[in-house]
């Protein structure tokens, strides 16, 4: 059993259950789960998530339970179960809902989610987890904007992902929260007249205006962000115009995605702000790669922006964290990477990287393991205490391997080395022994493969000879026809000669030539050949032991040495010896072989969809050993990795590659591969880019025939391919031939073709091909010839079901009536109303092959009536009736008049209205107002008499009465209103009310609460509060030492329900002083003052004992015997003493004592703070 989608309130509890069927399991399965894509809810486990699992030993079924508790707003979303064993994997998503708690009262839900600010005002974030990264820059192709709110309104929840990554969404969930909210209706404002849209979008960088309008063109605005003000700087712009109020900020970044407030007196308005990045853009794409089985594998490519979010596909289908046991995803800044760490046969495939941005494709192509011996080790003779090397070369050099003697393995030591160098493995023996002569293999690792060699020794045998020995040249390959020794280029060629002669004889070496004989000699001269018959004399001395191509002379042999064999040193070598008794020669041949030349550049043909055609031309050099194959690579042009295609040498000149990216363009190169090795690669192919022609155009059918011409139409082609569509080709041919000829100048980009110019009476077959690069596709052909004939048809109107009833029109509105018709030839259309014909300069009237319209831009009462439409095909017709009621309000109704009254009832009458609108009265709606008030309130309506009486009247009041007249085009313009007013009389004894005196409240402003003196730190803002209260509302003043402060900023003055507020923006030093509040109002006048001292912050003064106890002592005295405690103190006035103009409070004491007792309060309250000279004003 799988979960199954949940929802939960906030603060509920939910589980969720899924069930394993364990009667083919050997051991538990191990589960997992998930949130999104890629949160594992192992590491959640505590107070709000708990999972459990648990066994059913009778029905062998595994139980696996998650359970949420307390679930919260966040907890919404897509879940993920995952279920594995060692060989099998399941996985099952599902949903979670979690629904808001219903609100009380006048809250407002978007407090719930406002931004939180922390340090700088720019900073902000939403509380909501991101789903997304930042992601990065746009397609060369510039997109339309898009209006990604109004997307996610209309889409369904399971869509909203994959929106979030298309359009880079950089919060979603913050995203659908207040999507929900902005949908509440709000109240309508009295201070706005246009309040802010629910939410804005802005391209990162990119400038947006917030606008409002407001009521009061005189009134203030703030704007806040994330519930702070904002400040006027150069990237936030405020504008006032008339009763515009417009915020403007300027390149817009992340930090400006929050929630914006304008405040207009106790009112608000509220936006949420979107700064989207532009897309991410691939800037490093993927490489084709190709593997052995077994191998790592590791896409790489590089995208414009760190963080930024991708998709790996395999073959259009998405890879996952389901598949981890395979595939390993990794990010390292701006570079992504899909590692598949063994590489099977299954991973062959196209493999995409996807972004918001574009995308792109590369092929994997794994491969079987096989290896390719190039050169294999050959058996060797030598002497003692002479070198010995096997050598052989594979085609991984990649692939190690070990050295066997006969059968062991070969252990390396200081005479015995084994070398590994790319490709080439080598076993050097120096020294050699006769304990060396044995059978050697070299073993690859991994392969079944077994090179083998015998290692001869040669024993030097040194016989008694007699004096006067003719030369003698002991050549083993001596009598073999030919004497050919072959070398592979680059090797070293050592050739031992023994030979045998007394006395010693001369040796001299020479290479025949067509040309030239090369004499080489013991005793350090040159000797023309004597044997060359025609050849030249031209010689080239070699030193003994020097040069490249050499000869070492021993006393029983002589060793002819060729170091890094080349081409050029290819041929015959003649060796002769001489003495007196005689001489002795010998021919050998030494052939050097070598890897191929290079390939000519191959060439392309038969370019297919993902396939083409590649021929290639033998080497013009084999390197002396037959070619035995051809290794083919390609890449993509902007690339740098080859890819090779074949691992089995291909034997033929030409090859199909195929499996590539139809669109994409490719280069092609050659090696050719002989026993030796590999040629170096060929020169690269012309660029080619795989496309396709397109399928065949659809749905070709023949739209319409007449005497002349034929219209044709057709669908674009199924599949069209890299290579775009060019346009179309149509063609026709007569019946009976096979010749098809052009029907259109060109090509066509239309799916409509109309031939022209045809001759009556023909049979024709038509057919029509798409175009593109790749050639044309197959065609699109009507079965059956067309006859070339204008088809008659009887005509027949088509009248819509709606208009077989009365069209009802309102006056002004605009009327189009359409009606579809066949018939052939084209018919003739008559339009009739009220049996005459219609005037084509009142309406207007289109006609075309198939539909006729009627249209009036401004309906009039005069276009009602019948219409009648005629079609005419020569003696053939068809006609329709339309019936056209164009309405109006009706006129008031007429005379109306009053009755009768009695008691507490009114009788009405009135006559049905001379103008009804061209509609039937529908009813009366009866309307009563007193005379005092005139204001009107509907009795009855939709009333369908014309008398009525009207009950529940007030008595003593007089009531005048309106009726309006009622159809369907809604109420009359006027109404008919009754002349005379109704008297309702009063009944019994007549009640004659006292006159009373009206009270009056006024009385002159007067302080509640007084003025406190204060003692402040300077740069901390502070206030002064007091209440006062009179009527009518009295107007305030505030003042510091006598001076008026309302024009000064630092002060700010607030008055709210008689509580009257000053404050002080971070106070100096200078800001002390006495502060005096007054009010006015008609009835008088009150003021109330005290002193502000501030502090400085770093000073700190020590009172000694003998200030405390004189504070103390100043308090305890009487009023009027308290003396200021520090004399020479500087008044407001700036003279010593207290100022003259200073007049006693309320409370009774003059200047200097309020002065001394708060010097006093303030000494015992800060207990440092006592030493008057040292008090800063």
């Amino acid at each position: 059993m799988r979960p199954q989608d949940g929802e939960v309130a906030v603060g509920g509890s939910i589980t969720f259950t899924a069930k394993v069927a364990g009667e083919s399991l050997l051991k538990k399965p191990s589960v997992k789960w998930f949130k999104g894509k890629w949160m594992d809810l192992a590491s959640k486990v505590g107070k709000h998530l708990q999972l459990h699992d648990s066994y059913d030993r009778n029905n062998k079924v595994y139980t696996f339970e998650m359970e949420i508790i307390e679930a919260n707003m966040t907890f919404a979303g897509g879940y993920r179960c995952e279920v594995s064993t060692k060989d099998k994997f399941d996985s099952s998503n599902f949903n979670l809902t979690v629904n808001e708690v219903p609100l009380t009262g006048d809250l407002d839900i978007r407090s719930a989610f406002r931004r939180t600010t922390e340090g700088h005002e720019e900073t902000g974030e939403l509380n909501f987890s991101a789903l997304l990264k930042k992601r990065g820059e746009a397609k060369s192709e510039s997109q339309p904007d898009v209006d990604v709110w109004e997307i996610l309104r209309k889409a369904p929840p399971s869509e909203y992902e994959k929106i979030a990554f298309q359009y880079g969404i950089t919060d979603l969930r913050g995203m659908l929260k207040r999507l929900k909210r902005i949908k509440k209706e709000e109240k309508k404002s009295t201070a706005f007249l246009k309040k802010l849209d629910p939410a804005y979008q802005v391209d990162k960088g990119q400038k947006i205006k917030l606008m409002v309008e407001v009521a009061n063109p005189d009134a203030d605005v703030k704007w806040l962000k994330n519930g702070q003000e904002i400040q006027v700087s150069g990237r936030y712009i405020f504008e006032a115009v008339g009763n515009k109020r417009i915020l403007t900020i300027n390149h817009c970044s992340l930090a400006d995605d929050a929630a914006y407030e304008c405040v207009v007196g106790e009112e608000k308005s509220f936006t949420e702000l979107f700064v989207k990045e532009p897309p991410i853009l691939i800037t490093h794409p993927l490489e084709d790669q190709m593997v052995m089985v077994g191998e790592r594998v590791e896409f790489e490519c590089e995208v414009s922006e760190e963080g930024a979010t991708v998709k790996w596909e395999k073959d259009g289908i998405e890879l996952t964290r389901e598949e981890t046991f395979k595939y390993r995803f990794k990010k390292d800044g701006t570079k992504h990477y899909l590692i598949i760490n063994e590489s099977t046969k299954e991973d062959n495939g196209h493999y995409t990287v996807k972004t918001n941005g574009g995308q792109s494709v590369a092929e994997l192509i794994v491969q079987e393991k096989k290896l390719e011996v190039y050169q294999s080790i050959a058996d060797l003779t030598v002497k003692a205490r002479d070198q010995a090397v096997f050598k052989c070369e594979v085609s991984d050099e990649n692939v190690k391997g070990i050295w066997l003697k006969n059968g062991k393995e070969v252990v390396p030591d200081e005479r015995i080395k084994i070398s590994h160098i790319g490709r080439i493995h080598k076993l050097t023996i120096e020294d050699v022994t006769p304990g060396d002569e044995a059978d050697y293999s070299f073993i690859p690792e991994g392969f079944a493969y077994n090179l083998s060699a015998k290692l001869q020794f040669l024993e030097v045998k040194i016989d008694f000879v007699p004096r006067e020995e003719p030369p003698k040249i002991h050549l083993d390959c001596l009598g073999q026809s030919p004497d050919t020794i072959v070398v592979v280029a680059g090797n070293k060629l050592r050739l031992d000669v023994p030979i045998s002669g007394d006395p010693t004889p001369t040796i001299i070496w020479q290479k025949v030539n067509k040309k030239t004989d090369l004499i080489l000699n013991n005793d350090d001269s040159m000797i023309t050949s004597e044997n060359s018959g025609d050849l030249n004399t031209d010689s080239k001395l070699l030193f003994e032991s020097e040069g490249r191509v050499r000869v070492e002379m021993h006393e029983d042999h002589c060793v002819f040495i060729i170091e890094g064999a080349e081409k050029e040193d290819e041929g015959v070598y003649r060796v002769i010896l001489k003495n007196p008794v005689g001489e002795d020669k010998a021919d050998i041949t030494v052939k050097v072989i070598d890897v191929p030349d290079p390939p000519e550049a191959p060439m392309i043909s038969n370019v297919g969809e993902d396939y083409c055609t590649v021929q290639w031309q033998p080497p013009k050099y084999d390197g002396g050993q037959p070619v035995l194959g051809y290794i083919l690579e390609r890449k993509k042009k902007k690339s740098y990795r080859w890819m090779r295609l074949n691992f089995d040498l291909l034997k033929e000149l030409t090859y199909e590659a195929k499996r590539m990216i139809e669109g994409v363009v490719y280069e092609m190169r050659i090696y050719a591969v002989n026993s030796i090795g590999m040629s170096r690669p060929s020169p690269p192919s012309q660029p080619f880019m795989p496309i396709a022609p397109p399928s065949e155009p659809t749905h070709f059918t023949v739209e319409d025939v007449s005497d002349s011409t034929v219209s044709l139409k057709w669908r674009p082609p199924e599949r069209i391919g890299a290579g775009g569509l060019d346009g179309y080709i149509v063609e026709y041919c007569k019946d009976g031939s096979t010749e098809w000829i052009p029907a259109l100048p060109g090509l066509t980009e239309r799916t409509t073709a109309v031939i022209k110019d045809l001759v009556t009476g023909d049979k024709l077959h038509f057919r029509v091909k798409a175009i593109n690069l790749a050639g044309e596709s197959g065609a699109a052909i009507i079965k059956d010839p067309v006859t070339v004939q204008e088809i008659l048809q009887r005509p027949k109107i088509w009248l819509p079901r709606h208009l077989r009833q009365t069209l009802v029109k309102k006056v002004g509105e605009t009327i189009n009536i359409v009606i579809p018709f066949q018939g052939k030839p084209r018919p003739k259309v008559i339009w009739m109303k009220d049996g005459q014909m219609l005037d084509s300069k009142d309406v207007g009237i289109r006609n075309s092959n198939t539909d006729t319209i009627l249209f009036i831009r401004k309906a009039e009462l005069h276009h009602s009536g019948a219409y009648e439409v005629i079609l005419q095909i020569e003696n053939m017709t068809d006609k329709v009736r339309i019936t056209i009621q164009i309405i109006d309000k009706p006129g008031p109704p007429q005379d109306i008049t009053l009755v009768d009254v009695w008691g507490f009832n009114a009788a009405l009458e009135w006559k049905p209205p001379q103008d009804d609108g061209n509609a039937q009265i529908l009813g009366y709606t009866v309307q009563k107002a007193d005379k005092k008030t005139m204001e009107w309130y509907t009795v009855f309506d939709h009333y369908r008499r014309t008398n009525c009486v009207v009950s529940d009247l007030i008595m003593g009041n007089e009531y005048f009465f309106r009726v309006f007249s009622e159809n369907l085009c809604g109420l009359s313009e006027t109404a008919a209103t009754t002349k005379n007013p109704a008297y309702i009389q009063k009944t019994g004894t007549t009640y004659k009310p006292p006159s009373y005196k009206e009270h009056d409240f006024s009385e002159p402003p007067k302080f509640t609460h007084p003025l406190v003196n204060r003692s402040v730190i300077a740069g901390y803002n502070t206030t002064l509060s007091c209440a006062v209260r009179g009527i009518p509302k009295p107007k305030i003043f505030w003042y510091k030492n006598k001076m008026d402060l309302s024009g000064d900023a630092k002060y700010r003055m607030f008055s709210k329900q008689g509580v009257l507020t000053l404050e002080i923006r971070k106070p100096t030093p200078f800001d002390g002083g006495f502060y005096t509040c007054k009010a006015v109002n008609e009835c008088g006048e009150a003021e109330i003052e005290c002193r502000l001292d501030v502090r400085g912050k770093s000073i700190v003064l020590k009172a000694s004992a003998t200030i405390y106890r004189t504070a103390l002592e100043h308090l305890t005295r009487p009023t009027q015997a308290r003396a200021p405690l520090c004399e020479g103190r500087l008044s407001a006035n700036g003279r010593r003493g207290t100022s003259p103009t200073q007049r006693p409070a309320a409370g009774g004491l003059g200047p200097s004592e309020r002065v001394a007792r708060g010097d006093a309060l303030l000494l015992l309250a800060s207990g440092s703070r006592g030493a008057c000279k040292g008090r800063t004003r």
